[in-house]
């Protein structure tokens, strides 16, 4: 059975770690493609982690910020919680 969807505000943040990796690939002058590359993944994997439509698994993040050759906590530096209270 599949598992439900997440609610809109987990949504809401993985759009905006996205949004920033997105931010740091084009601040590299790098392509997804180029990237992709570069962190061992494919683009279009690379392309459903920035829209947002795929949450990549923590080794996956560490192998995009050491190929963008930044620290990890990088790539969601300003994405705030937005979890109901």
């Amino acid at each position: 059975m599949p598992s439900a969807p997440p609610p809109d505000w987990i949504l809401a943040r993985r759009r905006a770690c996205g949004d920033r990796l997105r931010e740091l690939r084009t601040w590299r002058n790098l392509t997804q493609e180029k990237l992709a590359e570069r962190a061992e993944m494919d683009r279009q994997a690379m392309n459903r982690i920035e829209q947002g439509h795929q949450a990549p698994s923590l080794d996956t993040l560490i192998r995009i910020a050491d190929a963008l050759g930044v620290p990890l906590a990088e790539l969601v530096r300003g994405v705030e919680p937005r979890h109901p209270k």
